[in-house]
């Protein structure tokens, strides 16, 4: 049952903690702070922030999604069914919260929809490949 859980709905908690303040810095705008600064060999200063590393937590996760999509058992149709209901909380929350409407948790709610649509899209091809038609 546990292995049915969307691993998307993880950057949907941490940026909502983040929202609310109990991950430390000033909320949303705590996104913006620089995690790692390195200099490169060319001179130019990389960054990463908050918000940044969120969004790299998520594709990782959509990654790990997509693979748990290509297994045919009883949980794959109760992930997929919670996949579709996280994507339409990061949609409801993107539009009715303030907080919510910003570049990163745009790119986290398409990550999801990625999910979503991936997702289906590899269930019906490993289907598609277990069904045989004896002519």
């Amino acid at each position: 049952m546990l292995a049915a859980l969307p691993l998307t709905v993880i950057p949907l908690v941490l940026y909502n903690l983040g929202m609310i303040g109990v991950m430390g810095g000033g909320g949303v705008s705590g996104l913006g702070q620089v995690m790692i600064s390195l200099q490169m060999l060319s001179g130019a200063d990389w960054t990463m922030t908050i918000g940044d590393l969120l969004i790299v937590v998520a594709l990782v996760f959509l990654f790990v999604e997509i693979l748990k999509a290509s297994r045919n058992g009883r949980g794959s149709l109760l992930n997929h069914m919670l996949s579709m209901l996280v994507f339409i909380v990061y949609l409801v929350e993107f539009l009715l919260v303030r907080d919510a409407a910003t570049q990163v948790f745009f790119i986290l709610m398409t990550i999801t929809l990625v999910d979503v649509i991936g997702g289906f899209a590899v269930a019906v091809r490993a289907a598609g490949r277990d069904v045989s038609i004896g002519l």
